[in-house]
C-alpha cells in the first residue's frame, strides 16, 4: 500500500536569496566607494586652501559679493636693504643743504629797520659783532644788510659795511647829549657808543650818528 502513495514533489532550489545578497553587497561596496571618494576630494580641497593661505587672504563681501584679495607682505631682500642705506646717506647729505637754505630763509625774514644807510669801514680792533652793537643792531640785521660779506672775513681798512641809523644830527646851541637822546627816543649811552664817545660832551657843529631804536 505504501507503494501506491503519491511521492512528494521535489522542491526546486531557489537562487533568489543569493541574488539579493549579491545586490546588497554591491550597493554597500558602491556606497563605501562614493563615501571614500567624497572624503578624499574634501581633503584635497582643504589642503589646497591651506597651501594658498600664506600667499593671500581672501575676504568676501556680503552675500558672496566681490572678493578682495590682500597680498602678503613682500619680504625685503639684500638689494632693498642696500637701496635703503643709499637713501639714508643721500638724506644725510641733503641735510646741510636744507639747513643752509633754512638759514638763508631766516636771513630773508630779518626785518630791516627804517632810516638812513651809511658806510662803515672796519677799523683796528673791531669785529663784526662789535660793529653791530655799536650801531645798536643785531648781528642778523647787520648780516642781512651785508649778505655778501662773511662775519669772519672782514679786514681792517678794506671791508666796508652798510649800517642803518636813524639820522645824523648836527649839534646846535644847547644840544647836550641827554637832550639829543630824548629827541630821538634813544639812550644817551647808545649815542655815545655809536659815536665812540667816552665823555658826555658834544661840540657845537659836531655831527652825531643817531642809532636806531
Amino acid at each position: 500500500m505504501e507503494e501506491n502513495r503519491n511521492p512528494r514533489p521535489v522542491e526546486e532550489t531557489s537562487n533568489l536569496p543569493t541574488i539579493t545578497l549579491f545586490v546588497l553587497f554591491a550597493m554597500l561596496a558602491t556606497l563605501l566607494f562614493v563615501g571614500w571618494k567624497t572624503v578624499k576630494d574634501d581633503g584635497a580641497k582643504e589642503e589646497e586652501l591651506v597651501s594658498k593661505r600664506p600667499n593671500s587672504i581672501a575676504m568676501s563681501g556680503q552675500n558672496g559679493a566681490d572678493a578682495v584679495v590682500i597680498p602678503p607682505p613682500i619680504e625685503e631682500t639684500g638689494e632693498d636693504n642696500i637701496a635703503k642705506d643709499l637713501k639714508k646717506k643721500e638724506e644725510k647729505k641733503s641735510e646741510p643743504k636744507k639747513l643752509e637754505s633754512e638759514k638763508k630763509t631766516e636771513e630773508k625774514k630779518v626785518e630791516i629797520p627804517k632810516g638812513e644807510t651809511i658806510s662803515h669801514t672796519v677799523q683796528t680792533g673791531e669785529t663784526f659783532f662789535g660793529i653791530a652793537n655799536r650801531y645798536h643792531l643785531s648781528k642778523s640785521t647787520l648780516q642781512a644788510l651785508n649778505p655778501g660779506i662773511s662775519p669772519d672775513g672782514i679786514k681792517v681798512g678794506v671791508t666796508k659795511l652798510d649800517v642803518k641809523i636813524q639820522a645824523i644830527h648836527t649839534v646846535g646851541p644847547g644840544d647836550i647829549l641827554r637832550v639829543v637822546a630824548k629827541k630821538y627816543g634813544v639812550s644817551k649811552q647808545a649815542i655815545m657808543d655809536a659815536n665812540k664817545k667816552t665823555k658826555d660832551l658834544a661840540e657845537r657843529g659836531e655831527k652825531l650818528i643817531i642809532p636806531v631804536e
